[in-house]
């Protein structure tokens, strides 16, 4: 049997309460974790002779917009290549045609773990700085193209055992926004920057606010503002970092501005009051790493009016980062995206569909 048509033969196995229909040069299928977005399962890549993770896109087709996140998430994965974000080795579908056509598979980079399971290790500072350095270096990549992901958070960056990082998706679609007086619905916003919350304008430094959520997670060992809802979550950011100035306010619209006006008035803490010296590691004498420096940072980047928080750049030459700083990694080439009205197109399902699986023929 020649090569080709062994790498196009198909086997199905249950994961879950779903069945997965893999090229069979994928073995050993184990499930490693699950989301809104799809099942992950570990496998055997034969022909590379690697391990590699296998997502399942979950009902891609079910709606406009499932079916235009799944088309944006394959064509950024085709053409985004930096060593901080996760890298796509194969897509494919076991059906044959457009009509038939209704599931998508990534194979992918496999790591060691996500960000959660990190969070709950003593890091040291080589260690936390590090991480941190790895996770601007990929959103400045992403920033280059175009691509300002607000949902940063844990589970979406996985980490290898010798800490190297990668950032696994490519964050909300300009179009899917929600905020402070939408519908709540069940999904984890305790890293979205205030301007999600709120329903505001964003520039590319709304990625810095959940960077600083991630950092103090790391040396807390616990979330930050744990919300219920966005209400919940506003309250919780204010209660602890103070309401923002008038200046602030006047930038909401007037429905949001009413309800923000009229919660209680925060003070807010200091922040070596949120993040005393006894959380942090020891000062390090390799890289003369320190609490104040690392406090210092979480300082610039939780700040609730983005114009005057901390850009990725600067983020990028602070003392507690820049003792990592490479051109190379930070000033990558950028990606050339093909299609630079992606988030604000609009199509059917029909068309996002027709789109999705040209792409999804195409072994890379």
């Amino acid at each position: 049997m020649n090569k080709n048509k062994r790498e196009r033969e198909f086997y199905s196995l249950d994961v879950g309460d779903s069945t997965f229909t893999v090229l069979k040069r994928y073995q050993n299928l184990r499930p490693i974790g699950s989301g809104a977005q799809g099942i992950v399962c570990s496998a055997y890549d034969q022909i590379l002779e690697r391990n590699v993770a296998i997502k399942k896109l979950s009902r891609p087709f079910q709606n406009q917009t499932h079916a235009k996140r799944a088309y944006r998430e394959l064509v950024l994965m085709k053409c985004v290549n930096h060593k901080n974000i996760i890298g796509l080795l194969n897509v494919f579908t076991p059906q044959k045609s457009l009509e038939e056509f209704q599931d998508v598979y990534l194979v992918m980079e496999l790591m060691d773990a996500n960000l959660c399971q990190v969070i709950q290790m003593e890091l040291d500072h080589e260690r936390l700085s590090y991480l941190l350095y790895q996770m601007l270096c990929g959103i400045k990549h992403l920033h280059a193209a175009g691509i300002i992901h607000r949902d940063l958070k844990p589970s979406n960056i996985v980490v290898k055992s010798d800490c190297t990082l990668k950032i696994l998706d490519f964050g909300l679609a300009r179009t899917a926004a929600t905020g402070l007086l939408m519908t709540p619905y069940v999904v984890t916003r305790y890293y979205r920057a205030p301007e999600v919350i709120l329903g505001m304008g964003y520039q590319a430094n709304v990625d810095i606010w959940s960077v600083g959520c991630i950092l103090a997670e790391m040396v807390r060992h616990k979330i930050l503002f744990p919300g219920r809802d966005y209400i919940d979550q506003w309250n919780k950011v204010i209660e602890q970092l103070g309401t923002p100035s008038q200046d602030f306010l006047m930038k909401l619209n007037q429905s949001v501005r009413t309800y923000v006006e009229n919660r209680p008035r925060y003070a807010g803490y200091s922040f070596e009051k949120l993040f005393p010296d006894v959380l942090f590691p020891a000062d390090s004498d390799h890289n003369k790493l320190k609490a104040s420096q690392a406090r210092d940072l979480l300082s610039k980047m939780l700040v609730i009016d983005a114009s005057k928080r901390i850009s990725v750049d600067e983020a990028l030459q602070h003392p507690y980062i820049n003792v990592w700083y490479d051109p190379a990694e930070v000033e990558a080439p950028p990606p050339k995206i093909p299609d630079k009205t992606l988030d604000e197109r609009d199509h059917t399902v029909e068309e996002w569909k027709g789109e999705t699986h040209s792409l999804s023929k195409l072994e890379t």
